[in-house]
């Protein structure tokens, strides 16, 4: 199996997954994320005790790029502190800019950086960014000294 065949088993498997698609009854935050241009919508919802990340989760509706990032990003930050999470979120951005090329850098963001390839799509960069746009909004909303 190619690098390619693995990268879209990985968003499909991510775009259908119900496993973090669900309503987090004890949010701490709860935001919402658009995206305009295609309709991508999703509600991120966290739960954050003693500034960790302990449970996240997402609704909503859009393409299976949307989906799936929003999806690696929830199973990424779980269990991180509100400062790596927002750490993660800057990497993912970095990377889908194209401003972090480097494939060891990218190492902490594991399933993640399987979208790297997405910022050769200009009409889909903003589909992958959104739901971390929305983490990092909401972390720095929430951050606490």
């Amino acid at each position: 199996m190619e690098l390619n065949e693995i990268y879209t088993e990985i968003i499909t498997e991510h775009s259908t997954s119900a496993r973090n698609r669900r309503h987090l009854e004890q949010a701490s935050i709860s935001l919402a994320g658009k995206n305009p241009s295609c309709g991508d919508e999703i509600e991120l919802e966290l739960l954050i005790e003693h500034g960790r990340i302990t449970d996240a989760s997402f609704t909503g509706a859009g393409c299976a790029i949307s989906q799936a990032s929003t999806s690696m990003m929830i199973d990424l930050i779980k269990g991180k502190s509100l400062s790596e999470a927002k750490y993660l979120a800057e990497l993912f951005t970095g990377m889908i800019q194209r401003k972090i090329t480097n494939d060891q850098d990218l190492e902490p963001l594991e399933e993640a950086a399987a979208l790297k390839s997405i910022s050769n799509l200009p009409a889909r960069v903003k589909c992958a960014a959104m739901p971390w746009h929305t983490l990092e909004t909401a972390v720095s909303k929430n951050d606490t000294p």
